[in-house]
């Protein structure tokens, strides 16, 4: 009889790791003429580092994949949000790559606003059929985790959410240009990692 329990829990095991390994990957395979659309601030442009080292172009040659990089330096996610709709509607991109709202957290705008604004683009690209994988901004606080708003969003509309990638690559000094903006190694740090993230997902 003391059996059962010890054959309860390895069953128990064994049906998670056979879970774990149906998990299916969530995005739509990118064919090779595929477009991806970076879009964000100066973290996308690229400041701190040459055009040709900026994330959207180091990531464009590890995927073989068009990245269109609609970085704007400085750009609060209302701004981001008014030409948002036009620029999905023009490229047509298969996949979005939303790295927004750092500039709403250093000028201490509102929270539930930046939530809104980042909200209405989210759902501009899924009304077009376009998915959207959504990379965290750390709070506005030294060695800070992604702040709150990220993840409600990536649970809401239940997207691929890359939580702390660039917390983590902020607290590793040799990465950094400035203190908020990446070096050529930053960037390709970054990018590195989101390829990891396409081809784990299924878009590579």
């Amino acid at each position: 009889m003391r059996l059962y329990p010890k054959l309860t829990a390895l069953i128990a095991l064994l049906l998670a790791l056979v879970l774990a390994g149906c998990e299916q990957p969530r995005l739509t395979p990118i064919p090779p003429d595929g477009t991806l659309l970076a879009f964000g601030d100066s973290l996308t442009q690229g400041v701190g580092a040459d055009p040709d080292d900026s994330y959207p172009a180091v990531l464009a040659r590890l995927s073989g994949r068009t990245v269109i990089n609609a970085g704007v330096s400085g750009e609060v996610t209302a701004d981001g949000r008014a030409r948002f709709g036009a620029l999905i509607a023009q490229e047509q991109p298969d996949l979005v790559l939303l790295l927004e709202g750092g500039n709403d957290i250093l000028r201490n705008l509102d929270p539930a606003q930046t939530q809104a604004n980042l909200a209405a683009m989210i759902e501009q690209a899924q009304v077009q059929g376009v998915p959207v994988v959504l990379i965290g901004v750390p709070r506005k606080a030294l060695f800070s985790d992604v702040a709150p708003l990220y993840r409600a969003l990536a649970e809401t509309y239940q997207l691929v959410f890359v939580e702390t990638l660039i917390a983590d690559l902020l607290r590793t000094p040799a990465y950094k240009a400035d203190p908020i903006h990446f070096n050529r190694e930053g960037y390709r740090a970054l990018a590195e990692a989101l390829h990891e993230v396409l081809v784990r997902e299924g878009a590579l």
